[in-house]
C-alpha cells in the first residue's frame, strides 16, 4: 500500500509539476523580444465574469497569435494572446503611439458600458502577471447617475525592474491626464500610447513571486490567521475536555455497572445503550448508497490530503495559471479506485449483493451532480461569450480522462474490494428482530442533531473561510497553506469528536438507528458552509449578475457537497470506531 501511495504520489507531481517548469527561466540580451501576453477582460467585481481582451474594441495588431495552454489554464479562463504592447528587453519608450483609432458610437457605448463596471485588464509580462483598469468614472459627488461623466485610459506606463539579464518584476500605471471622453454615443478620435521605463534591482530571480506571496502575510493578516487558529483550538480543547470529563466519565461508570452480576444493571434510562447492543450493528437501509457515499467520501478526503501535499511544498505559488485546477482533475481520476475499492468492500461487508450497481451509484454520485452544474453553468458562459466557456476540445479531452483513466480504476477497485471477501467487524451479535425504538423529544430528531453537529466544527473555520472565500470569489491572493493545514486538521478532529459524542446519547436513548445520522451529522459542517455563501454573497462582496451569481451558487454547492460528503465519512468512521470500541468492552450475550 505504501508504494501505491508512493507512486500515485510521483505521477501527480510529475503531471503538476510541469506548470513551474513551464515558468519562465529566460535570459535576455538587450533588444530581445519578452513574451507580453494579453489574457482578459471583465468586470472586476465578478471574478467569474471574463471575457477575451480583444472582445472590447482594442486595437487589433497584425498577425495575433494565441497561446497554447494547458488543461488547467483553460479550466481557469485563461485565453492568452500577443499584445499590441513590444517590450522588449531594456529598451525604453516615451508615450509611443502604437494606433490610432476612431471609435464608432457602438465601440463608444461598449468602452463605456465596461468602464460603467469597473472593468479591468489582465496580461502576463514573461509570466509576471500585470492588472490594471481600462477607465474611469467621474462623479464629482453627483447623485444622479445620468450625469456621471466616462473616460477610456489611452496611455499605459510600464514599469519593469531588471537583474542582469533576467525580468523581475513589472508594474503598469494608467496616465490619469491622458484619456477619451465616452460620455456621450458620437464618434471620438483616439490615439492609444505607451511609455516604457527600466530599473536594476538587486532582486534575485528565484524571489521574483515573493512580493505576491508575501501579501497574505503581513502582520496584520498573520494576526487574524493566528487568532483564527487559536479560536479552533480552543473549540477542540473544551470539545475534547466534555469528551474526558462527561463521556469517558459516564462511560466508565457504565462499563464499572455492567461488570458486576445481573441484578445490578437494572436501570434502563441511564444507561440504555447497552440493552440496543442486539440491534446497534443492524446493517443500515439503503446500505448501497451509504457505501457508495462512503466510497465518495474518502476519495475526497484523499483528494484533499493530496492538494495540502502539493500546496505545502510549493506548487502552488502566486499566479501559477491553472496548477491547481490540473491536480484537481489528475487526483480525482487518480483515486477513483480508492473510492471504488472502498465502496464495493463495504458494501459487500454490508451483505449486498449488487456490488456491480453499487459501483455505478459510486461513480455518479459525485460526479453526477457536478456534470449537471457543469452543463447549466457551461451553457450560461457560452451565452454571455465568456472565458469561462470550455472549448469542445477541453470538454473531449476531460470525458476522455473519465472514461479512459476514472472509470477503469473505478471498476478495478471495486473488484478489488469485492474480492477482498472482509467481513464486517461486529462485537455483538444482531437479533432477528429490530428493537422498537422509545418515543424521543424533537431536539433528538435527525435535523437539531444535525444543527449542533455542523456549528461547532463551522465556528473552527468560519474566519479562515473569508480568507479562502476573498481568493477563490475575489483577487486576494492566498499563500499561507501552513495554518489552511491545521484549520483542516482541526475541522476533521471537532467533526470526529462531536460525532461521537452525538452517537453516544443516541445510543444512550435506545435509538439504534446511528449509521445514517452518524453520516448526516458529520456532513451537516457542508451545510453551514453552504448558508455562509448567503452571507458572503450578500454582505461580504460586490457580485452582481446572473451569470456570476449562477457560478458562485452553482458551483459553491458542489463543493459544498463534497464536503458533505468527506465529512460525513469522517464523522460516520469516528462513530463506528467508538462503538466498536464500547460494545466490544461489555459482555454481549
Amino acid at each position: 500500500m505504501t508504494k501505491l501511495l508512493l507512486l500515485l504520489g510521483a505521477i501527480i507531481l510529475s503531471s503538476v509539476g510541469y506548470v513551474r517548469s513551464d515558468a519562465s527561466d529566460h535570459r535576455y540580451k538587450e533588444g530581445d523580444i519578452v513574451p507580453l501576453y494579453a489574457n482578459k477582460v471583465g468586470p472586476f467585481h465578478n471574478p467569474s465574469e471574463t471575457y477575451r481582451y480583444f472582445d472590447l474594441p482594442f486595437c487589433v495588431p497584425e498577425g495575433v497569435k494565441e497561446k497554447k495552454e494547458a488543461l488547467g489554464e483553460v479550466l481557469n479562463g485563461d485565453r492568452l494572446v500577443s499584445a499590441p504592447y513590444k517590450l522588449n528587453f531594456r529598451e525604453e519608450k516615451d508615450s509611443e503611439v502604437y494606433c490610432k483609432k476612431k471609435l464608432s458610437k457602438e465601440e463608444v457605448r461598449k468602452f463605456r458600458q465596461a468602464v460603467e463596471k469597473d472593468y479591468y485588464f489582465q496580461m502576463y509580462y514573461d509570466d509576471l502577471p500585470i492588472w490594471g483598469f481600462i477607465g474611469k468614472v467621474d462623479k464629482e459627488i453627483k447623485s444622479d447617475p445620468s450625469e456621471y461623466k466616462y473616460f477610456l485610459y489611452k496611455h499605459i506606463e510600464f514599469e519593469i525592474l531588471y537583474n542582469n539579464d533576467r525580468v523581475i518584476e513589472i508594474s503598469a500605471r494608467m496616465d490619469p491626464h491622458s484619456l477619451v471622453d465616452l460620455t456621450e454615443d458620437k464618434e471620438v478620435d483616439a490615439e492609444f500610447m505607451y511609455t516604457v521605463k527600466w530599473k536594476e534591482t538587486e532582486t534575485p530571480f528565484e524571489k521574483r513571486m515573493d512580493k505576491y506571496s508575501m501579501s497574505s502575510s503581513l502582520p496584520h493578516h498573520l494576526e487574524i490567521h493566528w487568532f483564527s487558529i487559536i479560536n479552533s483550538c480552543v473549540t477542540v480543547l473544551l470539545l475534547t475536555g466534555f469528551l474526558a470529563t462527561i463521556l469517558m466519565r459516564v462511560l466508565k461508570n457504565d462499563f464499572t455497572k455492567y461488570a458486576q452480576d445481573e441484578e445490578a444493571a437494572d436501570d434502563l434510562e441511564e444507561t440504555g445503550w447497552k440493552y440496543i447492543h442486539g440491534d446497534v450493528f443492524r446493517f443500515p437501509t439503503r446500505n448501497s448508497l451509504f457505501a457508495a457515499s462512503l466510497g465518495s467520501g474518502t476519495q475526497l478526503f484523499t483528494l484533499t490530503i493530496f492538494i495540502f501535499m502539493l500546496a505545502l511544498v510549493g506548487v502552488f505559488y502566486p499566479y501559477n495559471r491553472g496548477a491547481l485546477f490540473t491536480a484537481l482533475v489528475v487526483i480525482y481520476a487518480l483515486t477513483s479506485g480508492i473510492a471504488g475499492y472502498t465502496s464495493a468492500s463495504f458494501y459487500c461487508q454490508l451483505e449486498g449483493k449488487s456490488w456491480v450497481r453499487n459501483l455505478l451509484l459510486t461513480g455518479c454520485l459525485f460526479c453526477g451532480p457536478l456534470l449537471l452544474t457543469f452543463c447549466f453553468l457551461n451553457t450560461v458562459a457560452i451565452t454571455y461569450t465568456a472565458t469561462a466557456a470550455l472549448p469542445f476540445g477541453t470538454i473531449v479531452v476531460i470525458v476522455l480522462i473519465w472514461t479512459l483513466v476514472t472509470s477503469p480504476l473505478l471498476v478495478l477497485g471495486g473488484i478489488a474490494g469485492k474480492n477482498s471477501k472482509a467481513e464486517f467487524q461486529a462485537p455483538c451479535r444482531t437479533t432477528k428482530y429490530p428493537r422498537e425504538i422509545p418515543p424521543l423529544p424533537w431536539y433528538r430528531s435527525a435535523v437539531p442533531q444535525m444543527a449542533m453537529a455542523g456549528f461547532l466544527p463551522f465556528s473552527a473555520i468560519y474566519i479562515e473561510l473569508y480568507y479562502i472565500f476573498a481568493s477563490v470569489w475575489g483577487h486576494r491572493i492566498y499563500t499561507i497553506y501552513s495554518i489552511l493545514f491545521i484549520v483542516f486538521i482541526i475541522l476533521i478532529i471537532v467533526t470526529a469528536f462531536i460525532t461521537v459524542a452525538l452517537t453516544y446519547f443516541q445510543l444512550a436513548a435506545e435509538d439504534h438507528q446511528w449509521w445514517w445520522r452518524s453520516f448526516l451529522c458529520g456532513g451537516s459542517t457542508g451545510l453551514f458552509i453552504y448558508a455562509y455563501c448567503l452571507y458572503y454573497y450578500y454582505a461580504r462582496s460586490d457580485m452582481s449578475g446572473f451569470m456570476q451569481t449562477s457560478f458562485f451558487f452553482g458551483y459553491m454547492a458542489c463543493i459544498c457537497y463534497g464536503f458533505f460528503l468527506m465529512l460525513g465519512t469522517v464523522g460516520f468512521r469516528a462513530a463506528l470506531f467508538f462503538v466498536r470500541h464500547i460494545y466490544r468492552s461489555i459482555k454481549c450475550e
